[in-house]
């Protein structure tokens, strides 16, 4: 059999990376996209050095770089900017809805076919505030990540029939950089965050199902919810 072909966005760190290192456990071959790579990448990742805010050149970049047909999509690419909206600069606006939104739209779109000729998968890591209308301080990140989710529930629908499976996995809390544009960060103790292994491996599990069962959505929560406050940012 051939080897599969996935293609993870957000594959440099935190949630992307931790995919992209079980995939290649599993047996996929890695295609992952990120803006910088540290020297420790696993090196039978394909690193593609890309910036997602581009969406005009990333149908030239994809054609020149990753190989069909594939199997696995995974939307691990995100963008996040708390604070009260009329503190957002339109810039940070603009990147959320382009990079949590748009990209993975526009991927999704370019590799559906594949999709449905490999029975593959695609997985959009959407967030545990897509689920929520009290995002105060992330409105506009949640509204973006509520898009992502409502959008992988129509694909479910449009596309189940042919075999593909759409998933969407709504981590909270999570121990990765996301938060460097935040007044806040996840508590230190264990059962007040998730680690990227975590939600990286229920990636798996969704993607492993048998045939004939659908795992369209997975909530990862840690037991307790505790944050820090950074009073510099």
């Amino acid at each position: 059999m051939n080897t599969p072909i996935a293609l993870v966005t957000g594959a440099s760190s935190g949630i992307g990376r931790a995919v992209s290192e079980e995939l290649l456990k599993n047996g996929y071959e890695v295609y992952g996209i990120g803006r910088t790579f540290a020297a420790d990448a696993d090196p039978a990742l394909h690193r593609l050095v890309y910036d997602l805010r581009d969406t005009e050149g990333l149908p030239a970049f994809l054609s020149e770089n990753v190989p069909k047909p594939l199997s696995l999509l995974v939307n691990c690419a995100g963008a996040a900017y708390y604070g009260p909206h009329e503190t957002l600069s339109p810039a940070a606006i603009r990147e959320m809805v382009t990079v949590n939104v748009e990209v993975p739209l526009l991927l999704t779109n370019r590799f559906l076919r594949d999709l449905r000729e490999t029975q593959g998968a695609v997985v959009n890591v959407s967030s545990v505030t897509a689920k929520q209308s009290n995002n105060t301080h992330g409105c506009a990140y949640g509204a973006t990540k509520a898009a992502l989710s409502h959008f992988s529930e129509s694909l479910f629908e449009e596309t189940r029939k042919s075999g593909v499976r759409i998933i969407t996995i709504h981590p909270d809390l999570t121990d990765t950089n996301l938060y460097r544009n935040a007044d806040f960060r996840p508590a230190d103790d264990p059962e007040c965050v998730l680690t990227a292994s975590e939600v990286a491996k229920a990636v798996i599990l969704a993607v492993q199902a048998r045939d004939g069962l659908a795992v369209t959505d997975i909530t990862l929560r840690p037991q307790k919810n505790r944050i820090i406050r950074n009073p510099e940012n």
